[in-house]
């Protein structure tokens, strides 16, 4: 069926700046990204305070120690440049971590004033070769050209380009799922190996990012993407990228293997929701000839004799959604097919081909009155969800003043998770997280049904 066309995106409001941002600096996400390799500092080239907002949000978040390393740019090196800084931050990092790759990205400071970071790297290696890890690795992420999620997706190409080599085929399946929870990324795991596919997973921060207590304090957490694994990516049988919005975009890590290497790129939304996982496994068993293993098809049968017994609570219902493009266009397309209306689908990123994933989704769903918004911030978000009649907000804590502000429930999900414990594993992906998602979403509607009636029933 041909998908509907959706409303024009709503213009942004006349606001001379965001007012509470739907979206995070973009050294953020390549920080995350380095968190989820083996033995792999992350090393912010700029002002200190970055690194410190940074690191303020992610443990926020995530529960854990974080180091970020810092060049701690002064008023000096911002005129004269920071070269001086980022070698002898290297050095420390180096002498006191003895890391296997440090993974440096450019702030808005150091590539405003136009640091040449490739060239600085190479003069330092050339300087101190005994000293220098395994490997730097280096990404341009100015948060004044995009988002979190695009510092994300720009450190994995960087990564990719760096080690992935030419190699022999061997059986091994490349899969990028997105900036998903640990939580998804131990799932996704399990569902591979429970299938007998062998895999290398980029990013892997289920453990660094979401680790055991420790009895003595590591420098580098366990755990993390092997460098070698990474190495040998070129010789993989297809890249499995999670992310609608992905697809039409020639830049990503996934495309560069298929391009540079010949690796079949696979490219699927996030796995949310019954019809996008079933679409998942069918791609799996397609290349692999592994199908859905027994464990799992009876974690679909739970799903979906939950959906029936739970049906009733949530038809017709409205929702908004809100948070990073692809997790918006799975969470709409998991809305859609329990017949609960997404009414308002925001995001921070602008130019991000939503709108187009929606239509796609959401063909069989009616999208008349569906507002959509880019390049949005929490203000106009709410300002637009004033207008409408909503059931239920999806997003993160930043969403908070507005469902307090509406007196509509809001469900935590995604990035960041900063009111609540464990956001670090919250469940999206997979049957077993759409089953413990629908039935957050069932269980905040009777919540909010029970406390707003005037008799308190307590059997529903």
């Amino acid at each position: 069926m041909k998908a509907p066309p959706l409303p024009a995106t709503a213009p942004e409001s006349g606001a001379a700046a965001a007012r509470n941002a739907c979206k995070l600096c973009a050294p953020l996400g390549a920080c995350v990204v380095f968190s989820g390799i083996e033995s792999c500092v992350p090393f912010l080239h700029g002002s200190q305070g970055c690194a410190t907002y940074i690191r303020r949000y992610l443990i926020s978040h995530f529960r854990e120690p974080v180091d970020i390393a810092s060049s701690s740019f002064s008023e000096e090196d911002t005129v004269f440049g920071g070269a001086r800084n980022l070698k002898a931050g290297l050095r420390n990092v180096v002498s006191q971590y003895h890391p296997e790759a440090i993974g440096v990205a450019t702030t808005c400071l150091a590539e405003t004033i136009g640091e040449d970071v490739p060239r600085i790297l190479a003069s330092y290696q050339a300087e101190t070769p005994s000293e220098t890890p395994a490997s730097l690795i280096h990404v341009a992420t100015p948060s004044y050209a995009g988002t979190h999620i695009d510092g994300f997706h720009a450190a994995m190409l960087s990564v990719v380009r760096q080690f992935a080599q030419a190699s022999e085929r061997h059986a091994r399946l490349n899969l990028f799922p997105g900036f998903v929870s640990p939580e998804d990324l131990r799932q996704l795991k399990e569902m591979l190996r429970a299938a007998g596919v062998d895999f290398t997973l980029l990013p892997d921060y289920s453990q660094t990012l979401d680790g055991r207590t420790w009895s003595e304090y590591h420098r580098l957490q366990p755990g993390g993407t092997p460098l070698e694994s990474i190495r040998q990516m070129g010789g993989a049988p297809a890249t499995f990228e999670l992310g609608r919005t992905l697809a039409a975009k020639p830049g990503t890590a996934a495309a560069w293997l298929a391009r540079e290497h010949g690796v079949p790129r696979v490219a699927l939304g996030l796995p949310i929701g019954l019809r996008e996982t079933d679409r998942f496994w069918a791609e799996l068993e397609r290349l692999t000839g592994h199908g859905l293993p027994p464990a799992l098809d009876d974690e679909r049968g739970r799903l979906i004799d939950s959906l029936v017994d739970g049906h009733k609570y949530v038809f017709g219902k409205r929702a908004a959604i809100f948070g990073d493009p692809d997790l918006v266009v799975g969470l709409a397309s998991f809305l859609g097919e329990l017949g609960v209306q997404p009414a308002l689908c925001a995001t921070g990123s602008k130019n991000s081909g939503m709108k187009n994933c929606l239509a796609e989704v959401l063909a069989d769903t009616d999208t008349s009155g569906l507002v959509v918004l880019e390049g949005a911030d929490h203000a106009a978000i709410a300002e637009r969800a004033k207008e409408l009649r909503l059931d239920l907000l999806l997003g993160s804590s930043k969403g908070y003043p507005m469902a307090r502000e509406l007196k509509v429930p809001l469900i935590r999900v995604g990035f960041p998770i900063h009111d609540r414990l464990g956001g670090q594993r919250v469940p999206h992906l997979g049957y077993r997280g759409a089953q413990q998602l629908f039935d957050r979403l069932v269980n905040t509607i009777l919540e909010s049904r029970q406390d707003n009636s005037s008799t308190g029933y307590s059997y529903l």
